[in-house]
C-alpha cells in the first residue's frame, strides 16, 4: 500500500535522495534563489516551508533538527538569523516556483524556487506612494 508515502523517488536511491535535497535546501537558504527541474522544486518547496516554520520556533531543539538537515552552520544561521525572522507573521507560503520552460539539452521542465521577500517591505512602499498625492 502506498499509504503516507508522498515522497517523489527522483530515480536516487533513498541516501542519495536525502542528500541532493539536503544539498539543495542549503543552497536555496543561503542563496535564497535556484534553479533546478520543476520535480525538484515541488520537492524542495515542501522541505523549505517545514524548516522555515521549524525557524520561527528559536528553540535549541529547533536548531538542532534544523543543523541535523542542513550541511553548513551558515545556513543554519542565516534561517534563524534573517529568514524565519522575516516571516514571523505569515502563516505559509514562503516561496515560490516558477516555471521557465524546457532545459536545452535534455528537454527537463526547468524552474526557478526562491524565497519571497518581506511583507513590510511591499506595504510601507505602498504607504508612501500614497503620502505624495
Amino acid at each position: 500500500m502506498k499509504h503516507r508515502n508522498h515522497m517523489k523517488k527522483l530515480g536516487r536511491s533513498v541516501s542519495h535522495r536525502k542528500a541532493m535535497i539536503r544539498n539543495l535546501l542549503t543552497s536555496l537558504l543561503t542563496e535564497e534563489k535556484i534553479q533546478t527541474t520543476k520535480t525538484r522544486c515541488k520537492v524542495l518547496k515542501r522541505e523549505v516551508e517545514k524548516l522555515i516554520t521549524l525557524g520561527k520556533r528559536n528553540t535549541l531543539n529547533a536548531r538542532r533538527i534544523a543543523a541535523s538537515r542542513l550541511y553548513t552552520k551558515a545556513a543554519v544561521a542565516k534561517l534563524f538569523g534573517e529568514i524565519a525572522p522575516r516571516f514571523q507573521g505569515r502563516d505559509g507560503g514562503y516561496s515560490r516556483i516558477m516555471l521557465i520552460g524546457p532545459r536545452r539539452g535534455d528537454a527537463a521542465d526547468m524552474g526557478i524556487i526562491e524565497l519571497l521577500p518581506s511583507d513590510s517591505a511591499p506595504a510601507e512602499a505602498v504607504a508612501d506612494d500614497s503620502s505624495k498625492e
